[in-house]
């Protein structure tokens, strides 16, 4: 949910600028938000029965009396309307009904690989979508907007993937065209690394307005939070750190067609593929996770040096970004306490003291579910931006 501390961060010159106030949950009456906002009190009685009218607020229990008759409290309503949220990996989907605060209300999933295509993918979602609806009761009215993630770039102003190197048949694909004819909300489209940045934040880390989520799977990519803001680049592709060049793995070919980038030795699938080679069968990173768990020293090592190579990349994000927080997930942050002692190896040493006096590194609090919560999240706040609001209004 989205935290407004002060009414001077924002514009409360109509309706949807007042209603981003009430978005904390926090109940006022009409004359504690004349107070805060500076608006007369019959202005903003005006704009409460407007709220009203969209059901977005709902009178809560009245304030306590000083004497006269208690004043009516109001508060925001999230079981007014509902969002889809989805989130698509290298080889799983998952979709879910949440309420305007990002709470599950109805969620399934599968093992499906992305090669399968967008077609059977989007016809996936819609059908899954439809399901949850119906099992959650509401309907396809009441949905507001659709999140969804995606394993590769994404131009996100237009919602398309671009050069997906793991997603034959993506590229470029009309996706909100596609889910037009069935969903008359906004369809919101981001790589998987920014939503889940975006779910760790909003559920776990709300105060932090500075960190790095970096993902360790099959690849590698980051997401980046600056200031309070996503930050996804020119064209989509902030963070792409998997892509980087590692000094130890000068000769090593990646999947991208250059070599020696930190994802050829530091991902779950380089770490299967070098433990595979050395005797001990391992084809995902899911596999090199089991054999962490269960004491294989090779293995074991193999994930310690993985975050080593990582740590020597992020020590140069902690020196550009300098965050308060960088977070480790995906497949390969369930082998946690040693990829994560990797990093932390490497950056608390190289890093100058300024940089990680206050830096925290540590895994994922959302785990799972991050990108889920984060697909929620990207539609919720463009469904209740002031502009969204305004344009329900003016309908």
């Amino acid at each position: 949910m989205v935290q407004m501390s002060t009414s001077s961060s924002v514009d409360v010159s109509h309706a949807g600028g007042l209603f981003q106030l009430l978005r904390d949950g926090q109940p006022r009456t009409r004359a504690e938000l004349a107070k805060s906002t500076g608006l007369s009190r019959p202005t903003v009685a005006q704009r409460i029965d407007q709220l009203l009218g969209l059901e977005l607020i709902s009178p809560v229990d009245a304030a306590a009396s000083t004497g006269g008759r208690p004043s009516s409290q109001f508060a925001f309503n999230p079981q007014a309307r509902v969002v889809i949220a989805a989130d698509f990996g290298a080889s799983h989907a998952r979709v879910a009904v949440t309420d305007l605060t990002g709470t599950l209300l109805a969620e399934t999933g599968e093992e499906r690989e992305i090669s399968l295509g967008p077609v059977s993918a989007m016809e996936w979602l819609t059908t899954s979508s439809l399901l949850l609806l119906e099992q959650s009761g509401r309907s396809l009215d009441e949905v507001v907007g659709v999140g969804i993630g995606l394993p590769g770039p994404v131009e996100f102003s237009t919602g398309r993937p671009i050069n997906p190197p793991i997603m034959p048949g993506w590229d470029r694909f009309d996706l909100p065209g596609a889910l037009r004819e069935t969903f008359s909300a906004p369809v919101l489209i981001d790589n998987d690394v920014n939503i889940m940045a975006l779910g760790e934040q909003t559920s776990a880390w709300p105060e932090t307005t500075d960190l790095i989520f970096v993902k360790v799977a099959t690849g590698i990519g980051a997401g980046i939070i600056s200031g309070g803001s996503l930050r996804r680049g020119s064209h989509g592709a902030a963070g792409d750190i998997g892509h980087v060049a590692l000094s130890r793995a000068a000769e090593t070919p990646c999947a991208c067609g250059n070599r020696g980038c930190l994802e050829a030795v530091a991902s779950g699938r380089a770490i299967a593929e070098e433990l595979t080679r050395t005797g001990t069968p391992a084809a995902t990173p899911g596999d090199v996770v089991r054999l962490v768990k269960a004491g294989d020293l090779t293995a074991i090592q193999l994930v310690r040096q993985a975050g080593r190579d990582l740590g020597e990349v992020l020590t140069t994000c902690v020196s550009l970004m300098n965050p308060s927080l960088i977070l480790i997930g995906g497949t390969m942050a369930q082998a946690a306490e040693h990829l994560v002692a990797g990093v932390r190896e490497v950056v608390y040493a190289r890093s100058i003291p300024l940089s990680t006096e206050h830096l925290t590194i540590a895994p994922s609090h959302a785990a799972g579910d991050a990108a889920i919560l984060g697909a929620a999240h990207l539609a919720i706040d463009a469904a209740l931006s002031p502009e969204r609001i305004a344009a329900a209004l003016g309908r």
